[in-house]
C-alpha cells in the first residue's frame, strides 16, 4: 500500500500482528496513550492469542506505525480498559478495541487503512455490525467512518465504559453489503 504525506511517499504494509510485534505495538501505545491508559503486554498477548485474525498492525520502513485490536463481539457489550477480550460464540458486531497510529506517521490515513481492511476482511461472516469506545476527542473521526454514540442500556456495559478516563463514547456503525 502506499501513501503519500507532504511530497514524500511512504510504503506501509497492513498485515495480521503476531507475538513478535509485541515491543513496537507496545511503543506505538506509549506514544499515543497517556499511562491511566496504556495495556499491559501480558493483556495484549492474551487478546492477541485469543483473536488473531483481527489484529492488525501498520509497517513502514522503520517498522510497526499502528496497530488494531478488535474481536466478535456483542452489540452493547463493552470491554473495560485493560481487560481481556471475551469473543461471542455468535458474535453480532465486529468490535474495535484500540486503534492507534504513532505520531510519526500521522497523516498518512493508516487509521482509515487498517479499520477499512479489518472490516473488509471480515466482511460475509453474518456480522451486521463494528462498535467500539472512542476515547481522546476521537468522536469525530469515528463518525466521519459512519459510526454514531448509542445510549448503553445495560449497567454492566456502562460500567465498562466508566473504565476509560475522560470522555468515553460507545459507537455502532451498520455494516452494508459493500464495505
Amino acid at each position: 500500500m502506499r501513501f503519500r504525506f507532504m511530497r514524500h511517499e511512504y510504503l506501509t504494509h497492513l498485515r495480521a500482528m503476531g507475538a513478535d510485534d509485541l515491543e513496537a505495538m507496545l511503543a506505538v501505545q506509549a506514544a499515543c496513550y497517556p499511562p491511566s491508559m496504556q495495556e499491559p503486554a501480558d493483556i495484549v498477548l492474551a487478546r492477541l492469542d485469543t483473536a488473531p485474525g483481527s489484529c492488525l498492525v501498520a509497517v513502514d520502513g522503520a517498522g510497526v506505525c499502528g496497530y488494531l485490536f478488535a474481536y466478535p463481539s456483542l452489540l452493547g457489550m463493552v470491554t473495560p480498559l485493560g481487560a481481556a477480550f471475551d469473543p461471542a460464540r455468535e458474535p453480532d458486531t465486529l468490535y474495535l478495541h484500540d486503534l492507534a497510529i504513532a505520531p510519526r506517521a500521522h497523516g498518512r490515513g493508516l487509521a482509515r487503512a487498517l479499520v477499512s481492511k479489518l472490516l473488509s476482511q471480515n466482511h460475509g461472516q453474518g456480522i451486521a455490525a463494528s462498535s467500539l469506545v472512542s476515547v481522546q476527542d476521537t468522536a469525530a473521526f469515528w463518525t466521519a467512518l459512519g459510526y454514531c454514540e448509542v445510549a448503553l442500556d445495560c449497567p454492566q456495559a456502562r460500567a465498562a465504559l466508566a473504565t476509560y478516563p475522560g470522555t468515553a463514547r460507545y459507537m455502532t456503525r451498520t455494516l452494508a453489503t459493500r464495505v
